[in-house]
């Protein structure tokens, strides 16, 4: 395949507000793509009433599409930790909030500690999940994933990223994500994962 994916997907609607996350996706670009965040073209946030990552990305990117009549490219991630049975998953964003608390990284990582404190297993992995839908009623929209397995420290460390980043340690890297320049953190990531998985099938599908 070339390097451009020709005109039905010369310009594609990112369902998210999340500057970051445009700059992450701008590999895309190569492909001849245009990525446009979906407040460019007053698209609102969409619900996300799900209890799994695949159905709140489909939900919001079917939601982008419908609006603009574009294709839309969506992402859903979270933290996952095993003791938990998977938890927070799909709630990382309101973890404390759903337990009265207030929403905040600060406070998510406070109930997380709080919680995991009689468990001596400390596996977790981040996850994301990426969905392309060429339209809104795309009978197969093109699906990648991304999984950065670490563990969960006992106090948080490093002051880059977000979220659970403090918390979440990555024995290959020997360092929290939060200790990780954005760049390096950028290029091992759930994220970075499940992009280059949607480039490999964007190359050998689309």
């Amino acid at each position: 395949m070339s390097g451009h994916l020709g005109p039905a997907l010369s310009r594609i609607v990112l369902a998210s507000n999340n500057a970051g996350k445009l700059r992450e996706f701008s590999a895309l670009n190569a492909f001849g793509i245009d990525l446009v965040p979906q407040h460019a073209l007053r698209v609102g946030e969409a619900p996300e009433p799900h209890p799994t990552f695949i159905e709140n990305a489909l939900e919001k990117a079917r939601h982008a599409s419908r609006v603009t009549g574009l294709p839309a490219l969506a992402d859903d991630s979270g933290l996952c930790v095993h003791a938990l049975g998977g938890a927070p998953g799909v709630y990382s964003a309101r973890y404390a909030q759903l337990a009265g608390g207030e929403k905040s990284d600060a406070a998510n990582n406070a109930r997380l500690l709080d919680v995991l404190r009689a468990h001596a297993d400390r596996r977790a992995y981040y996850y994301c999940v990426l969905v392309l839908v060429r339209h809104v009623d795309d009978p197969e929209p093109l699906i990648a994933d991304g999984r950065w397995h670490g563990e969960i420290l006992t106090e948080g460390r490093g002051g880059h990223g977000f979220g659970y980043d403090p918390l979440f340690y990555v024995p290959a890297l020997q360092a929290s994500a939060a200790q990780l320049q954005p760049e390096v953190k950028n290029a091992h990531s759930h994220r970075a994962l499940a992009l280059a998985e949607l480039i490999r099938r964007l190359k050998n599908t689309w």
